[in-house]
């Protein structure tokens, strides 16, 4: 998938994002989010902020800024902050997140939910990642990565030909975006439900 593909897809599903998925990754965002919010990092990039729906729930003193591909649903999301007052919103930026215009070592901290199985290139996502965050932060990934056997296995195979219909790869696996290097010190544990969804939080 490329970037137009993922523009595409999230501009289908920009209205009907928060009740359908917004709704199956509720349980993983808020784990993502409490993970966030227990960092002693005061500001955050949020990377593929989508609607905007985990941005109440950092703490207020949390600095967020949020990036995306989807002008769509920055829209939303700006709506979302418009309504609810959110001040420790700082920005929300149209933005490849795999070639940020920040400078280095902009952020104490990076979460990425739901975002590496639709960018491009991973591995460019994870260096750019590393890039704007500070040295001894912290960079947190929430995604879907596929098993490695069983019936689950075959039906994200099944699917991975509708990748771009779909906005995401159903067959990404751990190794499609982290170098054994990263895996080494990385802090990976399965999310609600199901464990449908993985977090992996990354020492930088």
């Amino acid at each position: 998938m490329d970037a137009d593909d993922v523009r595409a897809a999230y501009q289908r599903q920009a209205r009907t994002y928060d009740s359908l998925f917004g709704l199956v990754s509720r349980q993983a965002r808020q784990e993502a989010i409490a993970a966030v919010n227990r960092l002693p990092a005061e500001t955050v990039l949020e990377v593929g902020v989508g609607t905007g729906l985990a941005l109440p729930h950092y703490n207020p003193e949390k600095r967020i800024t949020g990036i995306d591909l989807s002008h769509h649903m920055l829209e939303q999301a700006r709506e979302r902050v418009a309504a609810l007052g959110l001040h420790h919103v700082e920005a929300l930026l149209e933005m490849d997140a795999q070639a940020t215009s920040f400078p280095a070592a902009s952020f104490d901290a990076a979460v990425a939910m739901f975002v590496a199985s639709v960018v491009p290139d991973p591995h460019l996502l994870v260096r750019e990642l590393r890039r704007v965050v500070k040295p001894g932060g912290t960079i947190l990934f929430v995604n879907h990565f596929a098993r490695e056997h069983g019936p689950i296995w075959w039906a994200e195979r099944a699917l991975a030909p509708a990748s771009s219909l779909l906005g995401w790869h159903p067959d990404f696996r751990l190794g499609h975006i982290f170098t054994p290097a990263d895996l080494a010190t990385a802090k990976i544990r399965d999310l609600r439900p199901l464990g449908l969804f993985r977090l992996v939080e990354l020492p930088n």
